[in-house]
């Protein structure tokens, strides 16, 4: 029993990179909200900062969806639709 290897998985599980876009998009945000109250600059400056850091994580995520195979092979079987009559309540 332990000498058995477990089987070849069929479908593989891809997760994306790391990336400090997502964090720059969040103070990016707060720039701009910043701005709305305190002073316009500071909105300025967090907008051209969320807009760098949504640019980066759109060409990362266009990257990585490239990356991935276009079909895997399904090792399943396929099921059968179950029928699924409804009884009509006595009274």
């Amino acid at each position: 029993m332990a000498d058995q290897l477990p089987p070849e998985p069929s479908e593989l599980i891809y997760t994306p990179g790391y990336s400090w876009a997502p964090a720059c998009f969040a103070f990016g945000l707060a720039g701009v909200l910043a701005g709305i109250i305190v002073w316009f600059p500071y909105g300025v400056a967090g907008g051209i900062i969320a807009l760098v850091a949504l640019v980066a994580m759109l060409r990362a995520a266009s990257r990585q969806a490239d990356r991935l195979p276009r079909k895997q092979r399904p090792t399943t079987a396929v099921l059968p639709p179950d029928s699924q009559r409804v009884e009509p309540a006595s009274r």
